[in-house]
């Protein structure tokens, strides 16, 4: 069945030629606010992110994934929405969204954007209704509200904690709580509330009649709570994550991964199979891999991003433990693997492949990069060996704006400047995730090199000119250079979803090979390795003058 869209901002439906584009595809991440600055107001924005997008043709990618550029306060970089169909104004307009996706289209390049169903803005219209109806109104039930405990309902309803720090109940003048799993700007929706589905599925319908090719769920995981009274305390200590659900039988947290959340995707799968071509999405779901790979069904959202991988330290065993793992979760759902090594939640792989296993990464932030210091291009080196190790893997690979040019994390931004939340909301004790966030170098020079015509909303370090976009197209060997190389090679090399392993390999070396005729070798020891035979293709950095694989390199291998 084919829906109708309004013929004014109907767009080219190119993903129409593979309706299984996104399998094995490269996706790259833009963070509308960092992006880049058309009108030069320090904020990234919609027309700013058109003008670049001959940047990712270029580069070879696929399709790129919008992060929220919705209306919002900006409490949580965007992800605290206030309107779902409607653009932010600091952004753009609806008109410059449909260009946007009209140039990506034009250039071939799939359109994903994020979706957040978890919670809304405090600011939605919803909220503030349901503040003004009170208790027990129909406008409260489209959120968690609940009265508190203690003689005088002083106290909130559960122990559970936000995300950000302290606790996930905010009370409001009349004495109820309401939940918020993440910041205090972000309600918590009621999941049970079919109101709340019903305007969800107008949502993906309202971005899918206007072209987007996908959507990135964000916490895919939380939307269905176990909300029966008595609500269910957690005991101490807390703790976030896989951690707290492995306290639980699968599907039994009480507001983590429920097996009742999976009801709500197949839900939406109807609508986005109701499209030619169907929809695809891909679920943030910070679950183990067996319980991601449910999120992944074909009967539901298709595909899960592979958080283990990103989460492995620098070291050859684990990281084949956790690829082979990932390709038995994903092929047991039907779905294709995924990989992802940066985003906007996480240190940047350039640093963070250098920090000594079992550092912690947030006093590590807080020590301004200097405990331990890293070597920028010994990070670079090993990022660039990472890279091309995830390219060779079967399945979908997810790039994060500016990786193509070995950015680095800005580890020593002052505390004045930092915007995230998690700054104030943990009292000054996580700095926060706004060093991944610093807008993009374009040209070597300039206010804010390139990324606008005046300054960014997040200072960029003086050495991002010798990373800009700018001082490495052209130059042989420059990691955007290796990029455009590898995703144009890898389109040719792709075939099949499997690779085999090779087991008589010197200590700290990965190597397997695709179906399709090509084998990937990566050093991660300390000490040069003898290449296998094979068709040198590709290399993260030159061999050795001897013709062995120096260490932290990846080469792609023609047999």
């Amino acid at each position: 069945m084919t829906v109708r869209t309004d013929e004014s901002h109907s767009t080219p439906d190119l993903s129409s030629r593979d309706p299984n584009w996104w399998r094995q595809a490269v996706i790259y991440q833009i963070y509308p606010r960092s992006f880049a600055d058309a009108d030069g107001d320090g904020f990234g924005d919609l027309r700013g992110a058109t003008q670049r997008l001959t940047h990712l043709a270029a580069l070879g990618v696929d399709a790129l994934w919008l992060s929220p550029f919705y209306p919002s306060e900006l409490a949580d970089g965007g992800y605290d929405v206030e309107d779902y169909r409607d653009v932010d104004p600091r952004l753009g307009t609806l008109g410059d969204f449909g260009a946007l996706v009209a140039e990506a289209h034009r250039l071939g390049l799939k359109v994903l954007v994020d979706l957040v169903p978890n919670h809304t803005s405090h600011r939605h219209a919803w909220f503030q209704e349901a503040l003004s109806a009170g208790p027990g109104s129909p406008a409260r039930d489209r959120y968690v509200f609940r009265d508190g405990r203690g003689e005088h309902g002083e106290l909130p309803p559960t122990d559970w904690q936000s995300v950000f720090g302290g606790s996930a109940w905010r009370r409001v003048p009349d004495g109820q709580w309401y939940l918020h799993l993440f910041t205090p700007q972000q309600p918590d929706l009621n999941w049970a509330n079919e109101e709340v589905r019903a305007d969800f599925r107008t949502t993906l319908r309202f971005w899918s009649d206007r072209g987007v090719d996908g959507f990135r769920i964000d916490v895919a995981h939380a939307l269905a709570k176990d909300l029966d009274e008595p609500l269910r305390d957690l005991g101490a200590p807390w703790v976030r994550g896989e951690a707290a659900l492995a306290r639980f039988a699968p599907g039994e947290h009480p507001f983590y991964d429920r097996d009742e959340v999976h009801e709500i995707y197949r839900d939406w799968r109807k609508i986005l199979d109701a499209y030619s071509p169907p929809r695809m999405a891909v679920a943030e779901a910070w679950v183990p891999g067996a319980r991601r790979a449910l999120y992944a069904r074909p009967d539901e959202l298709g595909q899960a991003f592979n958080f283990e991988y990103l989460q492995t330290h620098w070291d050859a065993g684990e990281l084949r433990r956790v690829i082979t793992g990932a390709l038995a979760d994903a092929a047991a759902a039907g779905a294709s693997a995924t990989w992802v090594l940066s985003n906007h939640d996480v240190v940047r792989h350039a640093s963070r492949l250098m920090l000594p296993p079992g550092t912690d990464a947030n006093a590590w932030l807080l020590s301004g990069g200097h405990a331990p210091a890293v070597d920028e291009a010994a990070g670079l080196r090993r990022a660039r060996a990472a890279t091309l190790l995830m390219l060779a893997l079967p399945g979908s690979a997810y790039l994060y704006q500016g990786e193509e040019l070995g950015l680095p994390e800005v580890a020593d931004l002052p505390t004045e400047v930092l915007q995230d939340p998690v700054w104030e909301q943990t009292g000054h004790v996580r700095k926060g995730r706004d060093g991944c966030r610093v807008p993009l170098p374009w040209t070597t020079t300039g206010p804010s090199y390139g990324f606008g015509p005046g300054g960014a909303w997040l200072p960029q370090p003086p050495g991002f000119a010798a990373y800009a976009v700018e001082a490495q197209d052209g130059v042989e060997g420059s990691t955007l250079e290796l990029y455009r190389t590898a995703l144009k090679l890898r389109r040719k090399l792709l075939g099949g979803e499997s690779l085999t392993w090779a087991d008589d390999v010197p200590e700290g070396v990965l190597q397997f090979d695709r179906t399709s005729g090509w084998r990937c070798v990566a050093n991660l020891s300390g000490a040069p390795v003898r290449l296998p035979a094979g068709e040198v293709l590709l290399s993260s950095a030159p061999l050795e003058e001897d013709g062995r694989l120096g260490p932290d390199t990846t080469v792609w291998l023609g047999l």
